[in-house]
């Protein structure tokens, strides 16, 4: 089997929140004057599989491809049910809710929701853009409470300005809020388990006001994570925790970077256009927008035939 980097089908989610941004940037083909928030590149869960578009496996979902194959794909024969990574745009046109994800204590004392870690590199940020990191110092669990009852949770939260080529690490239990005009690169493990605390005082289209969870919110929440614990990165090694690392590559036109075997490698790019080349001359092009697998198996060179700002990020996969 010759292997050769995947491409997929974006899976576009409507949000309460969303906007045009994805077709504005990065061409994306998204229903005219709908909410589009979410775009999800590449997925693997029960309800949401990301369906490769070219090549040999075409048409075919991840994960059945990486079940034949999971030596050669993704550099383990550990794979049990999904791979573990969710990758999605975010269009905040509008602010998010204040939410946390549990982590793994979390989900096994309450018996239900998936553990999510996650991280934010800001594509795009209107001016005066802000995110929500984390509780200020001090806050307590009973002051948080009140402050849901009164409707000031969110004078709580670091308020974190945020510029183009920021990435903001935010493990589980990280209560957090993306604020208005921002599009986003998340990357993260796979789960789609979200309590909302706050929603400021929002009604969807029919009027009604989403759904709060904030007993499993006040639950989920890290009282203790200090503020110094949630860095901010630009260059180089953006993350490097137990589940991935991600890592900013930064080429001039016309250069050429190797792909060299032994570990899959996910490819977000953020700019720019090119070509990947393997060593047998077979090629895939991508272009801004685009998120690729480089298999494990797969060896060869990335052109660029434009400057080019990308994410790579690697698995930290369990061998047996």
């Amino acid at each position: 089997m010759n292997l050769y980097p995947l491409k997929f089908e974006p899976i576009y989610k409507k949000r309460i929140w969303g906007g045009q941004k994805l077709k504005e940037i990065f061409g994306k083909h998204i229903p005219p004057l709908e909410k589009i928030g979410e775009s999800w590149e590449l997925a693997d869960l029960p309800d949401d599989k990301s369906v490769i578009i070219n090549g040999e496996f075409a048409g075919q979902n991840i994960n059945s491809v990486i079940r034949k194959y999971p030596e050669e794909i993704i550099g383990s024969s550990n794979f049990s049910e999904n791979l573990p990574l969710l990758i999605k745009f975010l269009d905040a046109e509008d602010i998010l809710s204040v939410q946390v994800h549990p982590d793994e204590q979390t989900c096994k004392r309450m018996g239900r929701g998936e553990p999510k870690t996650e991280c934010w590199y800001i594509i795009s940020a209107a001016p005066d853009a802000v995110i929500y990191k984390g509780l200020k110092k001090g806050v307590t669990k009973e002051q948080f409470s009140i402050a849901i009852k009164n409707g000031t949770a969110a004078e709580l939260l670091v308020k974190v300005p945020v510029k183009p080529g920021q990435c903001h690490f935010l493990p589980s239990g990280t209560v957090h809020s993306i604020g208005a005009g921002l599009l986003i690169a998340e990357i993260q493990t796979p789960s789609d388990t979200t309590y909302r605390v706050f929603d400021w005082n929002r009604v969807d289209d029919t009027g009604k006001a989403r759904q709060l969870h904030i007993e499993e919110a006040l639950e989920s929440i890290n009282f203790d994570t200090a503020e110094v614990s949630l860095p901010v990165t630009t260059v180089g090694r953006l993350v490097d925790c137990e589940y991935f690392e991600i890592d900013k590559g930064h080429q001039a036109k016309n250069c050429e970077t190797l792909l060299s075997p032994g570990k899959m490698k996910t490819l977000i790019i953020l700019t720019g256009f090119g070509t990947i080349l393997a060593v047998d001359g077979t090629s895939v092009e991508f272009k801004a927008g685009d998120c690729l697998i480089a298999p494990a198996a797969y060896e060869g060179a990335i052109r660029f035939a434009d400057d080019t700002q990308y994410l790579t990020i690697t698995l930290r996969v369990k061998n047996e």
